[in-house]
């Protein structure tokens, strides 16, 4: 019996054939549409629901425009981290470690945007640079163009594992996901799942330069990009080992792999003047720091008994969070039993280590394991084996209900 392992060996299918221009284009509609399609249908039901429910609430009337409010429903999908990107967009970055006086005696750090990484703002500078449409025009453009590169990349490697129905499925899926909600908003998830998703793509069909910039990329992008390069460290090792490749390709995928990640943290305690910098910063002004799991297990035990006393207690939202790590905690296995290909086990396993082993908001939780894309073949496998009406009448459900605990839970609550 062939194994998932076996098929990613084999590189996919060529969607274009020698002709025209028009035949190519033909080609690629007919290979692609119907997953574009599944995924900008279902997310838009799922993101008409969501600004309906801001329209009927009016909350985002009484809150300033950096957190979670505006003039209009859609301003809300710019705040909080958006607001963060956009003014790293207009200004660039000033890091500092600025000690301020805290309760007890104690000091914390200031808010700096030095935590958020650059491509994403540099993209919104660049687009918005070049097409007049303005840093919020520019952050959404560069967020939906991103989004429908990650379906299509999550169409594509199911589609080499399990066949085009899983991947027709999983694209749907990406739409609904919990933390689905920032797919279309000015935050950085797209983009990073995008390129995360095509580099596991790029491994699992040897191309190791290819691999190599995407990883590169992508830990310009976000710093769990580090789960991504140990995937890409244990492809190219192994590869290398068993002498299947020639050893240049693999090499230089590994050489280029961590520049970003390290190029960017580097920097910052560069100009803050302490090379531990950045996670001082992301521990002391926004008190996010590995904590080898103690907070979530405390939201965990403490959530189901009605207590909300541990940090950034959220009641709703650390509710879906829950149902969130539930969820992945039993897709998990899934991925084991099905052998999927080392590379995605890697990333899938690290990425959720280093989202559950951290102290952070709770209620996003679900948002930061939205990178976890492997979780949705498990789940794509088995709709596959129904029908299409039921399976788009299953995923639309799933849609509107999405508008709000992938959306209004993330912005509003």
């Amino acid at each position: 019996m062939k194994t998932l392992t076996t098929l990613a060996a084999r590189p996919p299918a060529l969607a274009t054939a020698p002709g025209p221009v028009r035949q190519r284009l033909r080609c690629a509609v007919q290979r692609y549409g119907p997953a574009a399609a599944m995924y900008g249908g279902l997310k838009l039901v799922g993101f008409s629901v969501f600004l309906f429910l801001l329209d009927s609430a009016g909350d985002y009337r009484k809150k300033p425009p950096r957190f979670g409010g505006g003039a209009h429903p859609w301003d809300v999908l710019a705040s909080w981290d958006g607001w963060w990107y956009q003014q790293i967009a207009a200004h660039g970055y000033h890091p500092a470690l600025v000690q301020l006086p805290h309760a007890g005696g104690l000091f914390t750090v200031q808010e700096n945007s030095a935590a958020f990484f650059p491509l994403y703002p540099a993209l919104i500078r660049l687009v918005s640079e070049t097409t007049g449409l303005g840093l919020y025009g520019a952050g959404l453009l560069v967020s939906v163009v991103s989004s429908f590169a990650a379906a299509l990349g999550i169409y594509v490697l199911t589609s080499q594992l399990t066949g085009r129905g899983a991947g027709l499925a999983a694209a749907g899926l990406w739409a609904v996901w919990p933390g689905s909600g920032v797919e279309w908003s000015v935050y950085s998830d797209s983009l990073y799942v995008a390129l995360t998703v095509w580099a596991c793509h790029a491994l699992l069909n040897h191309r190791w330069l290819t691999a190599g910039l995407l990883t590169c990329a992508a830990g310009l992008c976000r710093p769990t990009a580090v789960a991504l390069i140990a995937a890409l460290f244990v492809t190219a090792l192994s590869a290398l080992r068993r002498r299947r490749v020639g050893v240049p390709r693999p090499v230089a995928a590994m050489a280029l792999a961590p520049l970003g990640l390290l190029g960017y943290l580097a920097w910052v305690g560069h100009r803050m003047g302490s090379y531990g910098g950045y996670f001082t910063l992301q521990s002391g002004a926004w008190a996010h720091e590995f904590d080898y799991g103690r907070h979530t297990l405390d939201v965990l035990t403490s959530v189901p008994v009605g207590h909300f006393t541990y940090l950034f207690a959220f009641p709703f939202a650390d509710i879906v969070g829950i149902g969130a790590v539930l969820l992945t905690l039993a897709l998990l296995p899934l991925l084991v039993r099905l052998r999927l290909p080392p590379p995605l086990l890697v990333y899938t396993v690290l990425t959720i280590a280093l989202v559950l082993g951290s102290q952070q908001i709770f209620g996003n939780v679900s948002r930061y394991l939205l990178p976890a894309f492997p979780l949705f073949i498990p789940l794509a496998t088995a709709l596959r084996r129904l029908r299409l009406p039921l399976q788009i009448s299953l995923l639309g459900l799933a849609a509107l209900a999405s508008g709000s605990y992938a959306g209004y839970v993330l912005f509003e609550l």
